[in-house]
């Protein structure tokens, strides 16, 4: 069992270095020996934990999208009981944008992790299911505040599902200083309070 624990630890000290690679210096720079070299550890040791540069990145990215995850559960848990629809959907889509450091480094791997996608059948497939799973949920938050009357009858939940997601191209206009991260959260709850005839 120590071994276990060690092995999930040293896994994610590498992918946590990774995505310190990729946020400085851009995921060009994302081979095994640049991210052995951030981690502090061998070359060697690396290999031992992942044995291609394609395994430590599905890795790195598995574990961003754990990471976004838990932190949008405590966001929720914060909230009230039950949460209303409108602050689930705002704390996920605020932990989708670059807003503060975890969330950057996530969202950059996500990004760099989309690039490689393009190119690799394989991380295509895993990315974009993890895409549709994403979608899938907040389409289902979607679709139960359309039937408890939180959101108008007329809307179309899969319509509504994309702009909400659209909001996260939002994402290169903050990382790029076109606007401040409070003007991204405006957008946010303006199209919020658009979407929803109540606020709970």
């Amino acid at each position: 069992m120590p071994k276990q624990v060690d092995h999930r630890e040293r896994r994610e000290t590498i992918a946590r270095a990774l995505w310190r690679v990729v946020e400085q210096r851009g995921i060009a720079h994302a081979s095994v020996r640049e991210v052995a070299q951030e981690a502090g550890i061998s070359h060697g040791a690396v290999q031992h934990y992942f044995a291609t540069r394609e395994e430590m990145l599905v890795f790195a990215m598995d574990f961003a999208s754990e990471q976004t995850s838990r932190r949008v559960t405590e966001g929720v848990r914060e909230l009230g009981d039950p949460p209303h629809p409108r602050d689930v959907l705002r704390v996920m889509l605020a932990e989708m944008l670059p807003l503060h450091p975890d969330a950057r480094a996530t969202s950059r791997m996500s990004a760099a992790y989309v690039l490689e996608a393009l190119h690799d059948a394989n991380i295509h497939t895993r990315a974009r299911d993890g895409l549709a799973q994403g979608r899938d949920l907040v389409e289902r938050i979607v679709r139960q505040a359309i039937t408890d009357g939180h959101i108008g009858s007329d809307r179309d939940p899969a319509t509504e599902t994309n702009l909400l997601l659209a909001l996260t191209g939002l994402t290169p206009l903050i990382e790029l200083n076109v606007i401040e991260p409070h003007e991204a959260l405006t957008a946010v709850d303006q199209h919020l309070d658009r979407l929803f005839t109540d606020k709970g």
